[in-house]
């Protein structure tokens, strides 16, 4: 047995070679070597699974607690994924369910993580009567890793959200179990409060790393860097990042995607270098936020130049590469030059794309190309809403209402509804969410007397309603009071009543900000004295002294 132990360090060949002369091995040496098989060093998967089989055919050998936890690891990727699956129909078959260990729980909940299969993961965690750290650990982390996105602000879908809360709610059950969180508890939970922009949540889990004298590791550190870019908290964010004792790719993709989603694209610039100064290789991601940073500021040449440098690091453009590249030309007015590119790419445009292509056409008010998009997004996504809309505001613009009833007739011939618009605000530590003309919160009358007075104060200031982006054909008046309740002038109305005067208003949103919300919020920061801050899907907008952060690109 010492044999074989001193050999698997040095040579897995070797050590099956000595394996092969067993004439009887046991239960414990086929454990050994699977697990062995699998480490980093080797991950030899179909060596681990080739031994698997050995035991099943074995007449008198059958799989144990420490057979599964290795195989089930092994299935997390491509192309294994199958074999859990299986691997689970035997564990039911070889293992008696009063037998099962923690570490057979945990790993089959970690491989249905990765299998995006949540619900399945939270049966398996309700089955145990005891969880301890490993369990709860793989359930917090089931629900993290299957919330939110990694290029945009966040998904913003409210099963993202349901997903990220359930974190919350999961994390304080933990907490009355009487199990101390580690560091994997702690990515998990902050995690979770990044895609939710909770902020007091957020800050406490750093509180609790700090006071407990965890290690700031590089995978705590990128949670909250991400955590606090995600809450507005910028300069928060570079001060984790700044202190980490080691930083990989990993933690610059995480605060050049800060500084992409929040407009400075100089400092994502100046962020690239300093990675290439400290010796690591940029990744795919790494390309992608940096080309974000550069769309959101409009530097079109700096973009460009980070796509065509792909090469240099050995990297290949994907759809995402792409997708970032037609943004970048598209929100600088390029649409031709956007549109050629879609139509010579060397893979098949995705959804993505074409609504890349829309939403700038939409902007610079490039209706043929916008049509044309139309047409593909409805082949690729027919029932997503979002498509038509962005159209339809297209011909609302220019005032086509026969244009707009027809794609609305569309909508409703093929059962279509219209996303609502929603945002959340944080007034100390609760969430509080309001949809368009929400009226189920419990200080609705004092709400809405807040936002008929921002109304007439902005007016007063010269604001014009944009009702020409009000999707509805109603009255001119009807359409002012439409643009009145969206969903972030309730949310900030209430932030105006509760939340102390000095503190700024942090939104939420699950659209992009419109162009009157924009203007009336600009005003409203100011008029107010209030730093308003509000991520919409697709970056930050910092409102302070009647401008904004955008200089409004975006």
């Amino acid at each position: 047995m010492l044999l074989l132990s001193s050999t698997l360090a040095t040579s897995l060949s070797y050590a099956l070679a000595i394996f092969n002369q067993v004439p009887n091995p046991t239960i414990f040496l086929f454990n050994t070597l699977i697990s062995s098989s699998l480490t980093a060093k080797y991950r030899h998967t179909h060596v681990a699974f080739s031994l698997y089989s050995r035991i099943l055919t074995h007449t008198s050998l059958k799989p144990n607690n420490y057979t599964y936890p290795s195989l089930f690891k092994a299935c997390g990727c491509h192309p294994w994924l199958q074999h859990g699956l299986a691997l689970h129909t035997h564990v039911l078959k070889f293992l008696e369910p009063t037998s099962y260990d923690n570490f057979v729980q945990a790993s089959l909940l970690n491989f249905y993580s990765k299998c995006g299969k949540v619900g399945v993961c939270r049966y398996l965690f309700d089955q145990i009567s005891k969880p301890d750290l490993g369990s709860w650990n793989s359930i917090l982390s089931a629900y993290a890793q299957n919330a939110g996105s990694l290029n945009g602000v966040s998904s913003n879908n409210v099963d993202d959200i349901n997903l990220s809360l359930e974190v919350l709610f999961l994390f304080s059950d933990m907490q009355r179990s009487l199990i101390r969180p580690n560091e994997v508890t702690l990515v998990a939970l902050i995690s979770a409060c990044a895609d939710l922009g909770a902020l007091s949540q957020g800050s406490w889990a750093y509180a609790y790393v700090l006071k407990n004298k965890m290690k700031l590791n590089r995978f705590v550190g990128t949670a909250l860097i991400h955590m606090y870019a995600n809450c507005g908290c910028l300069d928060l964010a570079y001060k984790v990042f700044d202190e980490m004792p080691e930083r990989d790719t990993f933690c610059y993709n995480a605060m050049i995607r800060g500084y992409a989603i929040h407009g400075r694209g100089q400092e994502a610039i100046g962020l690239f270098e300093k990675m290439g100064n400290e010796g690591l290789v940029p990744d795919d991601v790494t390309i992608i936020v940096t080309m974000c940073a550069c769309s959101h500021v409009g530097l079109v040449d700096e973009g460009c130049n980070y796509f065509e440098s792909m090469a240099d690091y050995g990297l290949e453009p994907k759809l995402e590469h792409y997708g970032c590249l037609i943004d970048l030309l598209g929100r600088a007015g390029q649409v031709k030059e956007a549109e050629e590119r879609v139509r010579t790419m060397p893979m098949k445009p995705n959804a993505i794309l074409w609504r890349s292509l829309l939403g700038a056409a939409r902007v610079h008010g490039n209706l043929e190309i916008g049509e044309v998009a139309l047409k593909h997004l409805i082949e690729l996504e027919p029932e997503t809403s979002g498509n038509y809309v962005l159209l339809s505001n297209m011909y609302a613009s220019l005032n086509r209402w026969d244009d707009v009833r027809r794609m609305r007739k569309l909508m409703k011939d093929r059962q279509i509804n219209k996303m609502p618009g929603s945002s959340i605000v944080e007034v100390d530590g609760a969430m509080h969410e309001f949809l368009i003309g929400d009226k189920t919160h419990p200080h609705t009358r004092e709400i809405y007397l807040k936002v008929d007075e921002m109304s007439r104060k902005v007016q007063e200031y010269g604001h014009k309603p944009r009702t020409g982006e009000v999707l509805f054909d109603i009255e001119e008046e009807e359409r002012e009071d439409a643009l009145s309740y969206h969903s972030e002038r309730l949310a900030i109305a209430f932030a105006l009543i509760a939340s102390a005067s000095s503190l700024p208003i942090r939104i939420i949103k699950n659209l992009r900000v419109c162009g009157d919300c924009h203007a009336s919020t600009k005003l409203i920061s100011k008029i107010y004295e209030r730093e308003i801050v509000v991520r919409d899907r697709n970056r930050f907008h910092h409102f302070k002294d009647g401008t904004c952060s955008c200089s409004d690109y975006w």
